[in-house]
């Protein structure tokens, strides 16, 4: 689905950046990854390098998609490499610091803001001039949980992922006309090393329901990694074109079957929106007669 297009995977070397990766790879994409830690990034590269065929482009670049610097030299270096740059995966994830806001470190809570979301709108908008440049792009960005519900705890995470959709949302209006595609995934729940720190702060940390959670979704195996990033390749292919502004979730939405309703989609459907008493069959609430 994805032979000629050029494709950008932050925290692409482990863990769910890493399946991206692979997928996109086995599409046919030319494939960039970043990561902070230089050794799990050269791995990640060179399998990728042995998966892919011949004519096929890989690149890796260590990069902090907190800094700015580092994000302009490795949007740089991507377009250097791959002729068709127009995807963009933005995976690069902290949970952030654990426990109640009252106690945790504030430096540790700023940086969990500062890569999950000014990350994000650091690589979006130093990849806008060059999705600009080809008259068409597609920007997934990975989401979760926290964007949907509240996680006592864990509010660093909750916050800056709640942020990630609304600022798929926005995005998506101000480069429609460019045929700029926004979209955010919840990819369900995985078990990935963030699994692994949630598990190892405990439930005095981030709470006793929520660890339980995290101890049955490591014995269970959580969701397939597999099937969610076989959505962020069919949100970054043709299949796709046009569908814009939403956050869907990759186990429970029916997303291979959005472009026949394509109508419907012009509503706030696959949204984040205000819930008014009306809306669960309340009587109050309504707003003054006019």
């Amino acid at each position: 689905m994805l032979a000629g297009r050029g494709a950008l995977v932050t925290g692409g070397s482990q863990g769910f950046g890493l399946e991206v990766a692979r997928a996109l790879v086995h599409e046919g994409a030319d494939v960039f990854i970043c990561a902070r830690e230089g050794g799990d990034l050269e791995r990640a590269r060179a399998e990728l390098v042995a998966l892919s065929s011949p004519g096929q482009r890989i690149g890796a670049h260590v990069a902090d998609v907190a800094r700015e610097q580092d994000v302009l030299e490795l949007v740089a270096a991507v377009a250097e490499l791959l002729p068709r740059f127009c995807v963009l995966v933005n995976n690069a994830g902290i949970y952030g610091p654990m426990g109640q806001l009252a106690d945790v470190d504030w430096g540790e809570w700023l940086q969990a803001i500062s890569v999950n979301l000014a990350g994000s709108a650091l690589t979006a908008r130093a990849a806008f001039p060059h999705f600009l440049h080809a008259g068409y792009g597609k920007v997934i960005q990975l989401s979760g949980g926290g964007a949907t519900a509240p996680l006592p705890g864990l509010s660093a995470y909750a916050a800056s992922k709640a942020a990630v959709v609304r600022l798929a949302e926005t995005l998506a209006l101000e480069w429609r006309a460019h045929k700029i595609d926004v979209n955010a995934v919840a990819p369900g729940a995985l078990n990935t090393r963030l699994l692994d720190e949630v598990i190892e702060a405990g439930p005095d940390r981030v709470g006793a329901a929520f660890h339980e959670r995290a101890l049955r979704q490591q014995a269970e195996g959580g969701a397939s990694m597999v099937d969610a990033a076989a959505c962020v390749v069919w949100l970054a292919s043709s299949q796709s074109d046009g569908i814009t502004g939403k956050l869907l979730s990759a186990v429970w939405d029916p997303w291979r079957e959005l472009p026949s309703h394509v109508a419907d989609l012009e509503s706030d459907v696959y949204t984040l929106r205000r819930i008014v008493p009306a809306d669960r069959g309340l009587d109050w609430g309504d707003p003054p007669a006019a």
